[in-house]
């Protein structure tokens, strides 16, 4: 199953709106009140910025009465702490985060296919054809530059991959690691996708690039804050993070993109195996599909495009009609992903710098 961003992205026609009414018959097993309507708890791994997931999940609580909370987790940690918990899953419902992370979940039985009575109203490319996610945003990788530090560097603001690798950036790149970011392993999988799919022409890259990195995060946004401190020249990032710290008071970031192609993520949204309240955590991915629940991002300064064509559009959202992505294959990077982070722990990240 194979999804590409069209470079002409064109309005669909959305399916009338299914509210949340249709999700109030409770599962026997879900607690309720006394009129039927949903309760109890929900706990929602997040992969998106914090101040999002809290504003998502305290509008579901206001919404529904749910007590919903959440953790910010990044997309290894996500799948590692639900490998842990499979048991007795903590977590009801993943909210957040690129779409290939969800695919590795799914095929490890960690997530469970539910096709929500909404997923009509968003394209079928961002969405998985065996219901085990949608989507619910699109973010662009690209590079988040401190333009005060490259003037320092004698160094342009990088428009390609391979201005990555130049010796004047030592020790001035930073990026999270693909063991642990969705973010990071959506570079990895972007320089397999470069290189016709060779894993090993794309750990070649890594090898270079490796000596020009600070430090590997845990968290993928957080290059981006790096950058804008001044701690290194360039950080890779999805380019809405990019915005939202620039909007922050990170004033001397600046946005580029790699003009040989770059890789996208479809944050997606998924039901976790053995929740504990399902018919709540449904009832959550039917609404996290709707306007009123992908209009509250930009309101706390988080600018993904958008998956329901209804949803508001925002001048600060980048336009991916101008922009070169790559063919970016969700299915074969989920299955990937296990063995080639492996690879670049063992053969990158735990190797000396020259």
């Amino acid at each position: 199953m194979k999804r590409t961003v069209a470079r002409n992205l064109a309005a669909v026609v959305a399916a009338a709106t299914l509210g949340l009414s249709a999700c109030t018959v409770a599962d026997p097993a879900t607690p309720t009140d006394s009129s039927g309507k949903l309760s109890g708890s929900l706990t929602v791994a997040c992969g998106a910025m914090e101040d999002w997931c809290k504003a998502m999940t305290d509008a579901f609580t206001k919404k529904t009465g749910v007590q919903t909370s959440f953790v910010r987790l990044s997309s290894g940690e996500t799948v590692a702490r639900l490998e842990a918990g499979k048991a007795s899953p903590e977590f009801d419902v993943w909210h957040g985060g690129p779409a290939d992370g969800y695919g590795a979940a799914f095929k490890s039985g960690l997530i469970e296919a539910y096709t929500s009575p909404n997923a009509s109203q968003i394209p079928a490319k961002y969405r998985a054809a065996d219901g085990s996610w949608t989507g619910v945003y699109v973010g662009v990788l690209g590079f988040c530059s401190n333009q005060a530090k490259l003037a320092e560097l004698g160094v342009a603001a990088p428009t390609s991959w391979n201005a990555l690798l130049d010796p004047k950036l030592k020790k001035n790149v930073a990026t999270a690691h693909p063991s642990t970011s969705g973010t990071a392993f959506t570079t990895l999988w972007t320089q397999v996708t470069l290189n016709g799919g060779s894993e090993d022409k794309a750990l070649d890259y890594m090898r270079q690039l490796h000596n020009n990195v600070l430090q590997y995060s845990k968290s993928g946004t957080a290059p981006g804050q790096t950058a804008g401190k001044g701690e290194v020249a360039v950080g890779i990032v999805f380019t809405h993070d990019c915005v939202k710290y620039r909007e922050s008071g990170m004033k001397d970031l600046k946005v580029t993109l790699p003009t040989e192609g770059t890789g996208y993520e479809i944050g997606g949204v998924a039901l976790i195996k053995g929740s504990k309240n399902p018919a709540a955590a449904k009832a959550y991915i039917d609404w996290s599909l709707t306007p009123e629940a992908q209009n509250i991002g930009p309101t706390v300064g988080s600018y993904q495009v958008l998956t329901n064509p209804n949803s508001t559009k925002d001048e600060r959202m980048i336009d991916l009609s101008t922009v070169k992505l790559i063919d970016y294959d969700f299915d074969k990077a989920a299955s990937a992903k296990k063995a080639l982070t492996a690879r670049f722990d063992a053969e990158i990240a735990a190797q000396p710098k020259s």
